[in-house]
Order: C-alpha cells, then structure tokens, then sequence
C-alpha cells in the first residue's frame, strides 16, 4: 500500500474502475466467442444475429472508453470475417 495520499486514491480509483470494467469486457468476450462457435456449427443468419449483437457491445464499450477504438475495429473486423467466410 502507497503512502503518498495521491497514490492512495489513485489505487482507490483504479479498483473503482477495474471493478466497472471487467464485466463488460467479459461480455466482449463472451460474445466474440458465441459469434465463433455459431460460424463453426450454425447458419450464416444465426451468425449475422450474433455478430450484431456482438458489434453493439463492442461500439457501446468504445464509445465508453473501456477499450480504444482502433482495438474495436479490430474485434469487429476479425468477427466480421469469420461470419462473411460462411456465405
């Protein structure tokens, strides 16, 4: 634990905001993958579905400043692939 005051609330904040943050990207995650497991086993409409609600999240949480924008491009674009890829 700091014991420079400054220090101390900037590990208060910092859990503040681990603890606000961690479950929305956990729903990223979760979503990314049910994207990839309906690519693999399910129909392209099922995977459009999916990957629609996967990109809401993922622009939700950027607009946000939970993850940088240029890394959810890059979520979407990777996901976007996969689903293009079963038609």
């Amino acid at each position: 634990m700091p014991n420079i005051k400054s220090s101390i609330r900037s590990v208060k904040t910092d859990a503040e905001r681990r603890a606000k943050n961690a479950p929305i990207k956990a729903a990223i995650r979760n979503a990314a993958r049910k994207v990839v497991a309906v690519t693999e086993t399910g129909s392209p409409e099922e995977a459009k579905a999916t990957f629609a609600t996967a990109t809401g999240l993922i622009d939700k949480a950027s607009r946000k400043g939970i993850i940088h924008k240029n890394a959810a491009n890059r979520k979407k674009s990777r996901l976007a692939k996969k689903v293009n890829a079963m038609d």
